[in-house]
C-alpha cells in the first residue's frame, strides 16, 4: 500500500496515487519443489527485473508493488541457487529493493540474515576476481551497499557479529591479495574505495563495534611488521627491511582510512582494546605508582611480573601502538596515558617496553622497525658534500620511513616529560633503551614533524651524558645511536654545540670513547669518528667552516690513543687508519660511463676524467690527515711510520723462516730452523694482544705453508712496490687466508701486514708529497714537508728514485749574495741531509753540486740551511769533502764580523764545521771562539725593555737572539768535535763554566748591559739542552758535578713555561733513547708544582709509563731515584725547616710516591729513604741535617701512603746503596745510632701531612685499567704497617735560603692552593719519542756491571766506625751499620728499543760518577712470608729474598748485633700479597724525535 498522511486532503492523495509507478515485472521467480525454472530462463527473468529496478526512483515507486518480487527474491531457491549468475543477479535486485524501500526493508529478520549472508559470504568476496563473468553485478552490489548505506541493515540481523567479522576479514584479506584470482588481475581502485566506504559507514553509524571486529582492524597495522612477526632490534641493520614492500599494503591503507575517518569512535574502541591488554598485564606486574622519581627505579624485576604469554601479548600491543601512531595518532589519546603509567611500573621489563615504545612513537618509527642506518663510505670519491642530496638507502621502505603525523611533545606533553626523565633510570637496560630512542628521535627530527630547539638540546645533552654512563651497555648504545645520524645531521645537529675539540660537546665525548676500557665500545667509537672524518674530508679540504670546527680534530684524537700503551688499542688504531681514515680502497678505480658513482652523486662522473690520478688523490688525503694532527698526534703518526721499516724486515724474516720450515718438514738442520721460527714468532708476540693466540696463529700459518702468501707478503713489505701492487697483494692475501682451513689467522696476520706495508710512505705518493712541499697546494705544504722529512729519516730508500731531482732542485735554487733561496729549499736540504747519512756515496759529488752547497752555507736563509748544507757536504768524509770544507771556511773567515752580510748563516756553517771537520777549523779556533764569545754572547745590542715578552716563537725571534743561539751551539760543537779525550776534558772546563753561568745568572752574560728577557730565556733553555747533549757522551758526563746537576735540575722550574716544557721534552727524549744515565730521572720529579695542568698530566703519564717499563724489565731504576731525590730536595733553594716549606717538599715526595710506588716496590723505596739517615752529605757535609729532615719526611709520607692504600708492608731484605759523591760515611757508630734514633721533623707537621693526603683524595682520578696494577689491594686485607717512632725530637729551624725558584712558588701565600699536586694518573700513556737516526754516541744501558759494584766498594759501601779512643769498632751485623753492597747476581739488561741496539756498559767510571744505579738490586721472587719467630736481624739479612716482617721500626737504628732503639712490636705475619698482573707495553717505546740539532 502507498503511504498516507492523516491530515492530507483527499484531492492530494488521489493526485499522489496517480503519480506512483508500480513495478511492471510480473514473471514468476520461484517454483514448487520438483519443477524448477530453467537456469537460462531464470537468468533472463532476473536480468529483466534488475534492469527495471535500476531505472526506478525511490520517490515515485509504488513500494507495494515490490512486495511480491521481494518475497520471491528472498526465497531459498534463489539465495541458495547453485548457479553463480543467478545469485549475482538476485543480489543486484535485492540491493535495488533495499534502496527503493529504504529505510524500511520489506524482509523478515530471517530473510535479512540470509540476504546479508549472501552478500558477505558470496557476492562481495567474488570481487577479488575481476575476470569473473558477473563482476559487473558484484560491483553493483558493492556500490549500492556503500552509497545507499543499506549495509547498516546488517546490524539488525540476529547474530550480526559473525557477519561483521566475516565482512571485515574478507575485505582486508581480499584487498591484500590473499584471495586474488589466478589471473593475477588487480582489484580496481573504485572497488577498494567502496569497500573502505562500507567499513567507515559501519564503524561510524553502528552503535558498537564487536571486539573481534576491532581485533581484525588492529591486525591490519601489523602488516607493516617484517616477516616473522616480531620486530627485533637487529632489523636496524637494514638486512631484514629488504623484504618489506616499498609501499603500504592495501589492507593497511584501508584500516588507516577507517581509523582516521572515525577518530572519536575509534579512539574509544582502541582505548578499550588496549586497556584489556595493558592494564591487565600491568596489574600483574606490581604497582604503577604514578610517576616515579627519575632515580627511583630499582633493578629487580619485581616478584609478580607478567607471564611469558602475557608479555608476548603486551609486546604485540606495543608494536601495534607504534604503527598506530604513524598511521592514525588521533585514535590514541586514551592509550598514551596507559603507556605513560608503565614508565612508572616496578617491573623493569614493563618500563623497558614502555620506554622503547614511547621513544619509537616520538621518532615516528612503526612496527617495521627503524630506518636503515645511513651509509658512511670512507672510500667514496668525490667525498660527500653538505649540499648533496642524500641518496636513498637500498633497503629503504615506506614502512621504515619515520613518520609522525602529530607532534608528540605537543599532544602528550606529560608523557613526553616522563619519557625524558627515564634517562636517569637506575636500570641500565632502561637507560640503554632511552639512549637508542633518543638517537632516532633527533636524527629523524621526531619523525619529520620537528623538535623545538629546547627539546633537541635536551636530547643532545642526554646523548652526550650517556656516552659517559658508568654502564658499558649504555655507552655502547650511545655510540650506536650516533651511527643513526647522517653526515649532514651530525654537522647540523650534534656539532652545533661544538666539535671534536670542544670539551663537553657530543663529538668530544664520542672521541673520548676511543679509549674506553671496553673493546666493543672503543671499536665502534673509533671506527665511527674515523668514517666521519673520511666522509667529511672533501668539505675539510674545501675549507667549509662548520665541518672544520666539527671534525678537524678527529685524526688527533685517534692518533693520541697511541699513548695509551695498550696493545689491543694499537691494533685498533691501525685498522681504523687504514680502513676508515685512509682506506686502502680509496679512491675507487676509475668509473666507466654509465656506472653508478660510489657516493650516489652524479658529480662522481668526474672520475671518468682521463686526469683521474688515484695516487695523487690518495696522497692528498694523507696530507690532509697530517695537516689536521696536533703536536702529540704528529709524533704518534711519525712513530707509526718510523717502526714500519723495522716491522717489514721482521715480517720478511718470518716469511723466510716459514719457507725454511716447509710446513713442518724442514730440509737441513731441523732443530735450528724450528728454533729460529720459534724465536721470530715469540718476538712478534710481544707487540700484539693475546700472545697465546698470536703464537698459535703464526704457527698455523707456518704449517699451512702457502707459498703464494709468502710472495704476496714480499710484495707488501717491499719498498720497490708501488701502491697498486701493494694493495692488490693485500687484497689477494686476505682472500687466500679467508679461504684457508683456519681463516681466524687473519686476525693476527692483518695487523702485522698493516704495520709492515708501505701504505703511507709509498713511492707512488712521493711525487705528490714533493710537489705539495714546493707549491703549498691547498695549504698542504707543511704536511708535505713533515712527511718528506719522515721519509728521509726512516725510509731514505724511497728517495733513491727522486734524489737526483732533489739535488737538481738544490742546484737550481742555490742562493747568491743578492738572491735569497726559497724557503722550501730548507726542507729539501734537510731531506738530503738525512738521506746522505745512510747513502753518502749516492749523492752527486760534482763541482756544481758542491758549489751549490757552499752557496747555501754562505748565503742560505734561514741559517739552518747552512747547517744542513754542511752536513750533506761532509757526508762522504773523504779528502774531497775536507777540501770543500777548507774552501768554505776560508770564504767565511774573509772579513767575517758581526756586521758582515749573512753573519748568522756563516755562524751556523762554522758551528757545523767545528763538529764535523775539527781539523779544518783547528787553526782558526781562536778567532772563531773570540767572535762567538766576545762579539756575540758577551755583548748586548738590543736594548732590554720592561715590555719585552718572556718568550717569542722561533719565527718571531730577532736576528740577535738567533745569532746568540748559534754562537752557543758553536762553542759546544767545538767541544763535541774534539777527538782527543784528554784535550776534550780540558776544554770542557771553561765550556761547563759558561753553561753554568748562564743557568746561575738566568741567561745574563753581559756585565754592562741588560739582556732582553726573551733572549735570556732562549739562552737558559739552550744551555740546559746542551748540558744534556754533552752528558750523553760518557767522558763529559763523568766530569758533570753534582752541584752542576742540581743547578740543571732547577731548570724544570724555570719561570718561563716554554723553557720548562722544551727542556723537559728534551730530557724525556734522551732518557727514552737511553742516552742519559738513570740519575737524570730525578730531575723530572721537580715538576710537582708545574702550573700547566695538561703538561703536568703528560709528565705524570710519562713517569708511570717509564716506571712500568722498568718494572717489567726487572730494573729498580725509578726506585733508586728516591735516594737522589732526597739529596736534590735537601739542596733545593726553597728548603727550610718551617712547617709550610716542608709541606711543599712533601708535595715533591708525594708526587714521586703517587706515580712510582706500588705495593710490590714499597719495601725497597722505603729502604732507600731509610738508608739516607745512615750517611752524611757528600756535597756539603755541614748541611747533612737537611738530608735527615727530608729522609724522615719521606718515611713519614710512605707510611701514610701505605695506610691510605691498605698495603701489606714487606721489608726489603736485599742490599741497597746510595750514590757516591752525594753521600759519604758517618764518622762513628755512635753518631749513626744518634741520627737513627732522632726524629728531625718539627711539631705540627703531622697534621699538615694528613691534610695533604686528604687533598689528594679530593682530586678527580682517571686511571687506565692497568694503572698501578701491582698496587691494588684486596678490599679486606690484614695490614702490617710500619710503626711510627715512639720518640719525637723537635729540630730547631734552619736558616731559610733567600733564593726561590719562581716556577715553584712565586708568592707563597697566594699560590699555596695551586701547588697541590694532581695525584691522579691519567689514562694517557707515556709521551715517548724514538730516534730514527743511527746512533753515533754511546748508549748506556742501566748500569748493572762491575763499574757500579766497584764504585760501591771503593766508596761508602763498607764503613768503619771508631770509638772515642780511635779504636775500630767490630760490627758483627753488616746490615746494621753500612750501606749494602751490590748483589752478586748480575741484573739482566733492559730490552733494547725497537730501532736501537743495547750496547754493553762502558769501562769503569771515576768516583765522580754516580755510585749505584738501581739495576744492581734485582727484586727477589715472591715467596710465602715466614712466620714471626723472633729471629735476629742478622739472620734475616743473610737471606736476599724479600720477606714479610712483623711491624718494623720506622727508623732503623744502626745498633750493633741487630738491636734496635725502637721497641719491636709482636704481630702476626701478614698474608701473602696477591698476584699482580703485568701487561706488556713494550710496543710503545717512544714517539719519533724531531731532527736532532746536533746532526
Amino acid at each position: 500500500m502507498a503511504r498516507r498522511r492523516d491530515e492530507v486532503p483527499e484531492e492530494e492523495d488521489q493526485e499522489m496515487e496517480e503519480e506512483l509507478v508500480p513495478l511492471q515485472f510480473d514473471e514468476p521467480l520461484s517454483w514448487r519443489a520438483g519443477k524448477p525454472i530453467a537456469t537460462g530462463e531464470l537468468l533472463r527473468r532476473l536480468e529483466k527485473l534488475s534492469k527495471e529496478l535500476v531505472d526506478m526512483d525511490q520517490e515515485t515507486v509504488d513500494k507495494d508493488s515490490l512486495a511480491p518480487v521481494a518475497k520471491e527474491l528472498a526465497s531459498p531457491n534463489l539465495l541458495g541457487h547453485r548457479e553463480a549468475g543467478v545469485k549475482a543477479f538476485a543480489a543486484a535486485c535485492l540491493v535495488d529493493i533495499l534502496k527503493l524501500c529504504a529505510p524500511e526493508a520489506p524482509f523478515t529478520p530471517k530473510q535479512l540474515k540470509e540476504i546479508f549472508s549472501l552478500f558477505v559470504k558470496t557476492i562481495l568476496p567474488a570481487l577479488w576476481d575481476p575476470s569473473n563473468a558477473y563482476n559487473t553485478q558484484h560491483k553493483y552490489v558493492l556500490t549500492s551497499l556503500a552509497e545507499v548505506k543499506s549495509i547498516l541493515l546488517i546490524n539488525e540481523v540476529t547474530n550480526a557479529e559473525e557477519l561483521l567479522l566475516h565482512l571485515f576479514s574478507s575485505f582486508f584479506d581480499g584487498i591484500s591479495g590473499s584471495s586474488k584470482a589466478a589471473s593475477g588481475e588487480q582489484v580496481a581502485k573504485d572497488v577498494e574505495f567502496h569497500m573502505t566506504d562500507i567499513l567507515v559507514t559501519l564503524v561510524e553509524e553502528s552503535p558498537s563495534l564487536p571486539p573481534p571486529v576491532l581485533d581484525v582492524i588492529m591486525a591490519q597495522f601489523l602488516r607493516a611488521a617484517p616477516p616473522g612477526g616480531r620486530r627485533e632490534k637487529a632489523d636496524a641493520n637494514g638486512k631484514q627491511t629488504t623484504l618489506l614492500p616499498k609501499e603500504e599494503p592495501e589492507a593497511y591503507v584501508m584500516a588507516k582510512t577507517v581509523c582516521n575517518s572515525c577518530p572519536e569512535k575509534m579512539a574509544r574502541y582502541v582505548g578499550q582494546y588496549f586497556s584489556e591488554v595493558i592494564m591487565d598485564v600491568s596489574g600483574n606486574s606490581g604497582h604503577a605508582n604514578g610517576h616515579r622519581d627519575d632515580n627511583g627505579s630499582d633493578d629487580d624485576d619485581g616478584t609478580g611480573g607478567p607471564s611469558d604469554a602475557e608479555f608476548r601479548e603486551l609486546r604485540k600491543a606495543h608494536q601495534l601502538l607504534r604503527e598506530l601512531w604513524r598511521a592514525a595518532p588521533t585514535v590514541l589519546p586514551n592509550v598514551i596515558p596507559q603507556v605513560d603509567a608503565e614508565l612508572s611500573a616496578d617491573n623493569i621489563q614493563l618500563r623497558l617496553l614502555a620506554t622503547e615504545t614511547l621513544g619509537d612513537m616520538i621518532a615516528g618509527i612503526g612496527a617495521a622497525g627503524p630506518p636503515p642506518p645511513p651509509e658512511l663510505d670512507p672510500a667514496a670519491y668525490p667525498p660527500l658534500k653538505l649540499s648533496d642530496e642524500i641518496p636513498d638507502h637500498p633497503a629503504t621502505s615506506i614502512l621504515t620511513t619515520p613518520i609522525s603525523p602529530l607532534s608528540f611533545t605537543q599532544t602528550h606533553p606529560q608523557a613526553f616529560h616522563n619519557f625524558v626523565g627515564r634517562r636517569n633510570d637506575k636500570s641500565p637496560l632502561i637507560r640503554t633503551a632511552w639512549t637508542t630512542a633518543v638517537g632516532y628521535i633527533v636524527s629523524t627530527s621526531a619523525g619529520g614533524i620537528g623538535l623545538s630547539r629546547e627539546d633537541e638540546s635536551v636530547f643532545v645533552t642526554g646523548l652526550r651524558d650517556k656516552l659517559n654512563d658508568n654502564d658499558e651497555k649504555v655507552r655502547l648504545a650511545a655510540v650506536k645511536a650516533i651511527e643513526t645520524f647522517s653526515f649532514r645531521d651530525i654537522i647540523t645537529k650534534l656539532a652545533m654545540a661544538g666539535g671534536v675539540n670542544k670539551e663537553g660537546s657530543v663529538l668530544f665525548t664520542l672521541a673520548d670513547r676511543c679509549r674506553d676500557k671496553r673493546p666493543s665500545i672503543r671499536v665502534e667509537a673509533m671506527a665511527l669518528i674515523g668514517k666521519l672524518w673520511a666522509v667529511g674530508s672533501g668539505e675539510l679540504a674545501a675549507g667549509q667552516e662548520s665541518v672544520i670546527s666539527a671534525l678537524s680534530g678527529i685524526p688527533s684524537r685517534i692518533f693520541n690513543t697511541f699513548y695509551a700503551n695498550d696493545l689491543e688499542l694499537n691494533v685498533l688504531l691501525e685498522r681504523v687508519v687504514f680502513e676508515c681514515l685512509i682506506p686502502l680502497s680509496f679512491p675507487p678505480p676509475p668509473k666507466t660511463k654509465g656506472s653508478k658513482p660510489s657516493n650516489g652523486n652524479s658529480q662522481s662522473q668526474s672520475a671518468t676524467d682521463p686526469a683521474y690520478d688515484q695516487d695523487r688523490i690518495r696522497a692528498e688525503r694523507i696530507l690532509l690527515l697530517v695537516k689536521d694532527l696536533d703536536s702529540h698526534a704528529i709524533k704518534a703518526f711519525n712513530a707509526l711510520q718510523a717502526r714500519q721499516p723495522q716491522f717489514s724486515k721482521v715480517l720478511e724474516n718470518l716469511v723466510r723462516q716459514c719457507d725454511a720450515f716447509n710446513g713442518g718438514n724442514p730440509e737441513g738442520n731441523a732443530d735450528r730452523i724450528n728454533q729460529n721460527l720459534k724465536k721470530t714468532i715469540q718476538y712478534l708476540c710481544q707487540f700484539l694482544p693475546d700472545a697465546v693466540k698470536v703464537e698459535a696463529d703464526l704457527h698455523n700459518f707456518a704449517n699451512w705453508h702457502d707459498r703464494r702468501c709468502y710472495q704476496l707478503i714480499r710484495f707488501v713489505v717491499s719498498a720497490e712496490s708501488d701502491f697498486k701492487t701493494m694493495h692488490r697483494a693485500v687484497k689477494e692475501f686476505v682472500k687466500r687466508v679467508q679461504g684457508s682451513p683456519k681463516p681466524h689467522m687473519l686476525e693476527t696476520l692483518l695487523p702485522l701486514i698493516y704495520r709492515s706495508a708501505y701504505i703511507v710512505l709509498n713511492k707512488s705518493h712521493l711525487a705528490t708529497y714533493m710537489d705539495c712541499s714546493k707549491s703549498d697546494k691547498d695549504g698542504l705544504g707543511a704536511a708535505a714537508h713533515q712527511i718528506t722529512t719522515e721519509i728521509s729519516q726512516n725510509n731514505p730508500d724511497l728517495f733513491k728514485t727522486h734524489v737526483g731531482q732533489l739535488c737538481k732542485d738544490l742546484v737550481d735554487g742555490a742562493p747568491t749574495a743578492d738572491k735569497p733561496n726559497e724557503t722550501s729549499m730548507v726542507e729539501t736540504l734537510k731531506a738530503c741531509s738525512s738521506y746522505s747519512k745512510k747513502y753518502p756515496k749516492e749523492l752527486p759529488d760534482d763541482r756544481k753540486f758542491t758549489q751549490a752547497l757552499i752557496s747555501y752555507s754562505l748565503h742560505g736563509e734561514p741559517a739552518k740551511a747552512a747547517k744542513y748544507a754542511v752536513n750533506v757536504m761532509m757526508a762522504r768524509k773523504d779528502d774531497k769533502s775536507m777540501v770543500s770544507a777548507t774552501d768554505l771556511l776560508q770564504r767565511i773567515m774573509k772579513g767575517w764580523s758581526y756586521d758582515s752580510p749573512h753573519f748568522s748563516t756563516k755562524l751556523a756553517a762554522v758551528s757545523q764545521l767545528e763538529l764535523l771537520a775539527s781539523k779544518v777549523t783547528a787553526d782558526a779556533n781562536d778567532k772563531i771562539t773570540d767572535i762567538a764569545l766576545e762579539d756575540v754572547l758577551f755583548k748586548v745590542r738590543t736594548d732590554a725593555k720592561e715590555s719585552d715578552p718572556e718568550w717569542v716563537a722561533d719565527s718571531d725571534l730577532d736576528e740577535e737572539g738567533q745569532v746568540k743561539c748559534w754562537a752557543l751551539k758553536l762553542v759546544i760543537n767545538r767541544l763535541r768535535g774534539t777527538q782527543d779525550l784528554d784535550e776534550a776534558k780540558e776544554l770542557a772546563k771553561p765550556v761547563f763554566k759558561l753553561l753554568r753561568n748562564i743557568l746561575k745568572q738566568s741567561g745574563e752574560l753581559c756585565k754592562v748591559k741588560d739582556t732582553p728577557k726573551h733572549h735570556k730565556a732562549r739562552l737558559r733553555l739552550l744551555a740546559g739542552q746542551l748540558f744534556l747533549k754533552l752528558c750523553t757522551l760518557k767522558h763529559f758526563e763523568e766530569i758533570f758535578s753534582h752541584s752542576d746537576y742540581n743547578q740543571l735540575a732547577f731548570l724544570t722550574q724555570d719561570p718561563s713555561a716554554m723553557v720548562r716544557r722544551l727542556f723537559i721534552e728534551k730530557l724525556q727524549k734522551y732518557l727514552v733513547q737511553n742516552k742519559l744515565r738513570p740519575r737524570f730521572y730525578t730531575m723530572i720529579f721537580l715538576t710537582a708544582f708545574e702550573p700547566d695542568t695538561s703538561f703536568k698530566s703528560q709528565i705524570e703519564t710519562w713517569i708511570r709509563s717509564r716506571a712500568r717499563f722498568f718494572r717489567e724489565a726487572k730494573q729498580n731504576v725509578m726506585e733508586a731515584t728516591m735516594g737522589r731525590l732526597i739529596s736534590l730536595l735537601a739542596h733545593h733553594p726553597d728548603y727550610s725547616t718551617e712547617v709550610d716549606d716542608l709541606v711543599d717538599h712533601a708535595r715533591y715526595l708525594l708526587y714521586y710516591i703517587s706515580n712510582v710506588t706500588t705495593e710490590a716496590n714499597f719495601g725497597i723505596i722505603f729502604k732507600y729513604a731509610e738508608r739516607v739517615k745512615q750517611t752524611r752529605d757528600g756535597i756539603n757535609p755541614v748541611e747533612s741535617e737537611r738530608l735527615y729532615v727530608v729522609s724522615d719526611l719521606a718515611q713519614n709520607l710512605l707510611r701514610k701512603w701505605q695506610d691510605k692504600k691498605n698495603w701489606i708492608f714487606q721489608a726489603y731484605a736485599g742490599k741497597v746503596g746510595l750514590p757516591m759523591g752525594l753521600y759519604t760515611a758517618l764518622p762513628s757508630h755512635d753518631v749513626a745510632q744518634e741520627i737513627a734514633a732522632k726524629q728531625y721533623l718539627p711539631e705540627g707537621l703531622e697534621e699538615q701531612l694528613d691534610d695533604l693526603l686528604r687533598s689528594v683524595d679530593k682530586k678527580k682520578k682517571r686511571r687506565t685499567a692497568d694503572d698501578r696494577t701491582e698496587g691494588q689491594p684486596a678490599q679486606k686485607k690484614v695490614r702490617t704497617t710500619v710503626p711510627k717512632p715512639s720518640t719525637k725530637v723537635k729540630t730547631p729551624k734552619a736558616a731559610k735560603t733567600s733564593s726561590k725558584r719562581p716556577a715553584v712558588k712565586s708568592t707563597k701565600t697566594s699560590s699555596r692552593s695551586r701547588k697541590a699536586p694532581t695525584s691522579s694518573p691519567a689514562p694517557d700513556s707515556a709521551d715517548r719519542r724514538r730516534s730514527g737516526r743511527s746512533k753515533k754516541n754511546s748508549s748506556y744501558i742501566e748500569r748493572d756491571s762491575s763499574e757500579d759494584d766497584e764504585d760501591m766498594l771503593d766508596g761508602v759501601a763498607e764503613w768503619d766506625y771508631y770509638d772515642n779512643n780511635g779504636d775500630r769498632i767490630q760490627n758483627d751485623d753488616p746490615d746494621s751499620s753500612e750501606l749494602s753492597e751490590p748483589e752478586d747476581e748480575e741484573e739482566e739488561p733492559a730490552p733494547a728499543e725497537e730501532n736501537e741496539e743495547a750496547e754493553a756498559p762502558e769501562d769503569e767510571e771515576s768516583e765522580l760518577s754516580d755510585l749505584e744505579e738501581d739495576q744492581e738490586e734485582e727484586p727477589a721472587p715472591q715467596s710465602p712470608p715466614p712466620k714471626s719467630n723472633g729471629r735476629k736481624r742478622a739472620a734475616a739479612a743473610s737471606s736476599p729474598k724479600t720477606k714479610s716482617l712483623p711491624s718494623r721500626p720506622a727508623i732503623k737504628a744502626s745498633a750493633s748485633k741487630g738491636k734496635s732503639v725502637a721497641s719491636k712490636a709482636n704481630a702476626k705475619s701478614p698474608p701473602k700479597a696477591r698476584a699482580t698482573s703485568t701487561r706488556s707495553t713494550r710496543s710503545r717505546r717512544a714517539a719519533i724525535e724531531e731532527q736532532d740539532d746536533s746532526e
